[in-house]
């Protein structure tokens, strides 16, 4: 079938099953063809086809709500929805997204990007629903890795008790983006291996109708009997004692399985959850037996030999961080490194070969992972919470109640700070910094290059109260590294490029952007100094009140929201010394979310280009000169 032709999903509720088999086919080659040039998330979407096609056979979407967990496992409703002709824009610069969004398509009910907030969303539309009186069902399609979350464990609590109607999709693939951790994740293995219990259950229950009605003791010790049987074979009573009708495990990719418990779930009255087993990559080889999760989100690859194409360079700013700090554990004990579930991506998998002991993965988890990590501080540990700073928003409570509250040693190493690329918005590390600043006892660091990144991570280690080491994503320069690591004097600012003109202070990634503004501007006879200013708390007083003293012009730079970050702490520290004459500007991630596309393509969009940086500095010239 040509997919591109699709419109809407109408048509599936009126194939056959066989057609919808050779649909499922379709489905999956297009996908591994596409994903091969653009990159996305194909393991996750290779092993839901079944579940979707199913689903929107059953379902009137968009009149009913379909919810994506996470939402990189939406890429076979896309194509269902109408957008197949898009794929070759995935996750490119005013593309298609890669995540659920709502003005793509109405049958994107919620965007989402983050796990574990499906269950919530859809209580709130099932809710809705039953207060307005209509009859949209609601279905929230959740893994087992997102089920995990703290958030969905709540959602889970008071859906039960509300007793609120919607069907609840347990799509079990026995793997997210790691290997899944947790008590509840060992009930799920022992539910997958309970598959003789509805065979069972159904044996009893053809014992009982036999049973004479004549009482209702018999009648109540039959139900006690079922409920017994539930103990003893399964446990999904975890679920049915929260409160929902369990159903499954079912096979997440027999069609007619799916859609006999599926159908049975929605005009069940009440919370259903069908528990689907499903794989992962399902239908290529090289991402079904993918055990290290490179097949969950990765870039091009070669089809026929399932190669991922990467391109030479030199190491990445994580790789540099765990490197460091394996180096640092090896000579004190009482490093540990922490992960929310990410073991891979902050390169901390490696660190746990090393010392498994030391390694602690948390799971979806990143509040309990911010408290533990304190806990640990307060017996003399030196945890390090290695996290995308898109992910360390979840834990800001903590943050602040447990870390900065106390005055704890904890090292966060943020990674993924600044623009991300092709993951999106909901993934841009850009808000760190305003929700880091203003915590009383917070440090924050970004280095200028991977070099200094590993004099930072030592630094911080052997720092005193809880300290921020900020990196990007991606490669670092492929300059020489030291070879042995040395403190930072944190809060002395470092200066690369002199001049008397005017002066950037430039924040982290921004450095090579502020070079090149200079050499443009240099030609032009106008002097620029250029300071790497790589704490953003503390500032440098010194070369502060130098830079006002000289009746400077100061240019703040970074890859960070304007709002309360580093240039707002430039202002606030002259207007806080009533030195409110000093010449400034600033330039960063204006006051909007910043979609998808490739970094360069997103510097351009926001005027963070040398160009731009040069005029800005050109037009502050006459105000300096006017000050002098």
């Amino acid at each position: 079938m040509n997919l591109e032709t699709i419109k809407n999903p109408e048509f599936v509720k009126d194939c056959t099953q066989q057609e919808l088999k050779e649909l499922a086919i379709d489905i999956r080659e297009f996908l591994v063809r596409k994903l091969s040039v653009t990159g996305g998330h194909l393991g996750p979407n290779l092993g839901v086809v079944e579940l979707t096609l199913i689903l929107h056979s059953l379902y009137d979407s968009p009149k009913d709500k379909l919810i994506w967990d996470v939402g990189h496992q939406s890429y076979v409703h896309k194509i269902l929805t109408g957008r197949a002709g898009d794929f070759d824009s995935l996750r490119k610069y005013k593309g298609l997204c890669g995540f659920p969004k709502r003005n793509e398509s109405d049958h994107d009910v919620w965007e989402t990007g983050h796990s574990s907030t499906s269950l919530s969303a859809a209580m709130g539309m099932a809710l809705s629903s039953q207060i307005k009186g209509n009859d949209s069902k609601v279905a929230a399609i959740i893994g087992d890795g997102a089920l995990t979350g703290g958030m969905a464990l709540e959602a889970l609590n008071h859906i039960g008790h509300e007793q609120t109607d919607l069907t609840i999709i347990l799509n079990d693939n026995e793997m997210s983006i790691a290997p899944n951790v947790g008590a509840l994740h060992g009930i799920l293995g022992r539910m997958r291996k309970a598959n003789t219990y509805q065979k069972t259950k159904d044996d009893v229950e053809d014992i009982l109708k036999r049973i004479p009605a004549f009482g209702g003791k018999i009648a109540a010790t039959a139900e006690r009997l079922k409920d017994s049987l539930k103990f003893m074979v399964t446990t999904g009573m975890f679920f049915e004692e929260m409160g929902f009708t369990y159903l499954g495990p079912v096979d997440g990719h027999d069609l007619d399985d799916l859609r006999s418990n599926i159908a049975f779930a929605k005009q069940t009255k009440g919370p259903v959850i069908v528990h689907t087993i499903t794989k992962k990559g399902k239908g290529y080889a090289p991402a079904e037996n993918d055990a290290k999760g490179t097949w969950h989100g990765l870039g091009p690859y070669k089809i026929d030999s399932g190669e991922v194409v990467k391109k030479p360079g030199p190491p990445a700013y994580s790789g540099v961080f765990s490197s460091t700090l394996q180096k640092m554990a090896a000579a004190d004990p009482d490093i540990v490194a922490i992960t929310a579930a990410m073991p891979g991506g902050t390169k901390l998998d490696s660190f746990a070969e090393k010392f498994p002991d030391r390694m602690f993965d948390v799971g979806i988890a990143e509040q309990h992972a911010t408290t533990m990590a304190a806990g640990m501080a307060t017996q003399g540990m030196k945890p390090v919470f290695a996290v995308y700073s898109t992910f360390l928003q979840r834990g800001y409570d903590q943050l602040v109640h447990d870390v900065c509250r106390q005055n704890l040693h904890v090292v966060f190493a943020i990674d993924r700070a600044g623009l991300v690329g092709a993951d999106g918005e909901t993934h841009q590390g850009v808000f760190d910094i305003a929700y880091l600043r203003h915590l009383p006892n917070m440090t924050i660091l970004m280095p200028k290059d991977e070099n200094e990144l590993q004099h930072m991570l030592y630094t911080a280690v052997y720092h005193d109260g809880p300290i921020a080491v900020r990196y990007p994503r991606g490669n670092g320069y492929g300059i020489e590294m030291d070879n042995e690591l040395k403190k930072i004097d944190i809060g002395k600012w470092e200066v690369v490029r002199d001049g008397k003109e005017l002066t950037i202070l430039s924040f982290g990634t921004m450095l090579p952007i502020a070079e090149e503004a200079a050499a443009i501007l240099a030609e032009e006879n106008i002097d620029v100094r250029i300071v790497n200013a790589r704490s953003a708390k503390p500032l440098d007083a010194d070369i502060l009140q130098e830079l006002y003293e000289e009746k400077g012009a100061v240019l703040t730079l970074e890859e960070a929201a304007l709002q309360g970050s580093f240039g707002s702490a430039v202002l606030e520290h002259y207007h806080d010394l009533n030195q409110h004459d000093m010449v400034i500007n600033r330039m960063g991630i204006p006051d909007r979310y910043i979609e998808h596309g490739s970094v360069p393509e997103l510097y351009e969009e926001i005027g963070l280009t040398p160009e731009n940086v040069a005029g800005t500095l050109r037009d502050m010239v006459p105000a300096k000169r006017q000050r002098a």
